[in-house]
């Protein structure tokens, strides 16, 4: 699904990005599903809270809360029962999230059908995700550089972890990539959209014909 002509682009940044996410048909029932993917360690949660604060309150799906130790990207299915399934019908999504710590699902969260919604983590906007995207936001910042940023971020004490995800993001990129469908890209250094939207193929040719 192609956005709009005869808006702008995100010349100015991230208010002029989020008219643009407005602009489309809702995608899911009554919502706008706005994924933000991208490499591990590239920004994707910072970047997806502030567009959300931008947008209003729109509500945002983290995938590291239906992503588990032993499932590292087999979330789908999880993800098309208690989130794709309730929004689509217009009814809030009610699910628990994984605890790292405590290997569980535990507590709750809930995500109402707001006009936007934004679905973060890596491969959000994998294949069997794209027919139901408004929009896919691709983070750039190479799979090297966010790795190192990672690593920095979390410690020496989960290197081990990310030797493990860094060899299953690889793959799962290989298989199922994100970028070459994305209509937007994000600098990942500095967390600002870059200024014209991404030249790249339109979101309805990455469905499941791929």
């Amino acid at each position: 699904m192609d956005l709009p002509a005869g808006l702008p682009a995100p010349t100015d940044g991230l208010p002029a990005l989020a008219e643009r996410l407005r602009a489309p048909a809702p995608s899911c029932g009554p919502v706008r599903l706005v994924a933000v993917d991208g490499h591990a360690g590239s920004g994707k949660t910072t970047f997806a809270g502030r567009l959300a604060r931008e947008l209003g309150g729109a509500p945002v799906v983290h995938l590291d809360d239906l992503a588990t130790h032993r499932e590292l990207f087999e979330w789908t299915g999880r993800l098309a029962d208690w989130v794709l399934a309730p929004l689509g019908r217009g009814e809030p999504a009610r699910y628990p999230a994984y605890d790292w710590v405590a290997r569980e699902f535990r507590g709750a969260r809930e995500i109402p059908p707001a006009p936007v919604v934004l679905i973060e983590g890596v491969g959000a906007g994998r294949r069997a995700l794209r027919p139901h995207l408004a929009a896919l936001i691709w983070m750039e910042l190479p799979a090297a550089d966010a790795r190192a940023r990672g690593l920095l971020r979390d410690g020496p004490q989960l290197a081990a972890f990310w030797e493990r995800w860094s060899a299953a993001e690889a793959a799962h990129f290989a298989r199922d990539p994100s970028r070459p469908f994305a209509q937007f890209t994000v600098d990942g250094r500095t967390g600002r959209p870059n200024r014209a939207p991404s030249p790249k193929r339109p979101l309805d040719q990455g469905r499941a014909s791929d």
